[in-house]
């Protein structure tokens, strides 16, 4: 791969993860409430499952970013978007005033993890921890 393109892996990988990392600080500064989120879709252990959603996002997210265990983290973000989406962007059961922004949530997420497959398949790039 032609060095441009490896620049190119990284920001990609970079722009992938940003989510992941941001979301999971937006639910380590807000526990209670993510907790609650999640408790209210139904979920027993809310606050089990709001610490392992953080640790995922968070730990994974920052793998990713870093191109360590790249894989690895692509991959484990790829279970989590696969567990969480029908759960929580369940578009198909939410009043028609949600559906829609529900609905662009799912196929975002979706999209999301097919960037992920990609990165389990072909790895991060030469701009990495992982070299590759």
């Amino acid at each position: 791969m032609k060095r441009p393109l490896h620049a190119v892996a990284l920001i990609g990988r970079v722009l992938l993860a940003m989510i992941f990392v941001i979301s999971g600080w937006g639910k380590l500064t807000s526990f209670a409430a993510t907790a609650g989120y999640i408790g209210s879709k139904g979920l027993p252990l809310s606050e089990v499952l709001a610490a392992i959603s953080i640790a995922i996002e968070l730990g994974a997210g920052l793998a990713l970013i870093l191109g360590f265990k790249a894989r690895w983290a692509a991959l484990a973000l790829a279970v989590f978007i696969v567990v969480i989406t029908p759960i929580f962007h369940n578009f198909w059961a939410v009043p028609a005033a949600q559906a829609m922004a529900q609905q662009i949530n799912f196929e975002k997420n979706v999209s999301i993890l097919g960037g992920m497959l990609i990165i389990v398949a072909f790895g991060p790039g030469r701009y990495s921890l992982d070299k590759g």
